[in-house]
């Protein structure tokens, strides 16, 4: 059973980056050919692909976000990390990590298999 949890700080100041780890057991992350992506909720919104990296270490980034946005790995620790940078309060949402979509795109909901429990995360001063 893959299980994946995210971590890190629930309150970001706005300009700052945002930085969020996944951690997945029960599964490789470098296993062939899994991609692994972060998606977000905004409050009374639906949900929105970010990226994705792949089980080779390759990214995607949704076209809006590309130029904030950064995904990376830890294959030691069996966790990939997104950063998003110049956040403001529209960034404001629950971020989950899942595995599924592949590094072009969010593919739809039906290519995504396992969830984070998803994380709060509130862009205020």
């Amino acid at each position: 059973q893959v299980q994946l949890q995210e971590s890190g700080p629930g309150l970001v100041k706005p300009s700052q980056t945002l930085s969020l780890t996944c951690t997945v057991s029960g599964g490789s992350i470098t296993t062939n050919y899994y991609y692994w992506s972060w998606i977000r909720q905004p409050p009374g919104k639906g949900l929105e692909w970010m990226g994705a990296i792949a089980y080779d270490g390759s990214t995607g980034y949704s076209p809006s976000l590309k130029s904030r946005t950064s995904i990376s790995r830890d294959t030691s620790k069996n966790q990939f990390t997104l950063q998003l940078s110049s956040v403001t309060p529209e960034d404001t949402a629950v971020y989950y990590c899942a595995r599924g979509g592949t590094t072009t795109g969010w593919g739809g909901l039906k290519e995504y298999d396992y969830w984070g429990q998803g994380t709060q995360v509130t862009v205020s001063s």
